[in-house]
């Protein structure tokens, strides 16, 4: 029998994940002062759902997310960046084999290892992709897009470093640690 490889809580996930991404990316943003980069709270959300789904997951709920708020706010999704939020989730979301929090544990080990990869991840995105594509796409200047993409990176490491960090050390604190149970005699 062929197995497939999103289940359906996973597809659920995607589709609910991409909805709250949206409300959050147009609702739980700040404004940075860089005129269309914004501080935004979506990132850590995303996060959360990519290593709780994996990079499936994480690139579907970044990149229908994103492309969905730019859609419905903006008028038409900016491609650069719906692709880098998708990068975002992508990366991160490969890390959660390693960062188990469905296991009850996000000790200090897995904490350092999440803010590694979303560090690496958003430096990816935001510094690399994102403004590369605004060229190559938009035509835009380059001193410019390289300006919003360090801002959007770096506001994104701090909101998913401690919002994300914060989110994820709660969940897994609802979750049964591994082999905490015993049968009682």
């Amino acid at each position: 029998m062929n197995k497939s490889k999103l289940s359906i809580k996973t597809i659920v996930a995607i589709g609910i994940g991409a909805a709250v991404f949206m409300i959050l990316g147009r609702f739980g943003s700040i404004p940075s002062g860089i005129p269309n980069t914004n501080i935004e709270t979506a990132y850590a959300y995303l996060a959360l759902m990519a290593v709780i789904y994996g990079p499936i997951a994480g690139f579907l709920i970044g990149l229908i997310g994103h492309g969905l708020k730019d859609l419905v706010f903006y008028g038409m999704p900016w491609f650069s960046w719906v692709i880098s939020s998708a990068i975002v989730g992508l990366i991160i979301g490969i890390m959660y084999k390693r960062i188990k929090v469905d296991e009850g544990d996000f000790s200090i080990k897995q904490i350092i290892i999440f803010n590694i990869t979303q560090i690496v991840a958003n430096i990816i995105a935001w510094f690399v992709v994102a403004p590369t594509l605004d060229i190559v796409i938009y035509a835009e200047p380059a001193n410019k897009v390289y300006i919003q993409g360090a801002i959007g990176g770096i506001s994104n490491m701090v909101t998913i470093g401690i919002l994300g960090t914060l989110i994820l050390k709660t969940y897994s604190k609802t979750k049964i640690k591994s082999g905490s149970l015993r049968v009682e005699e």
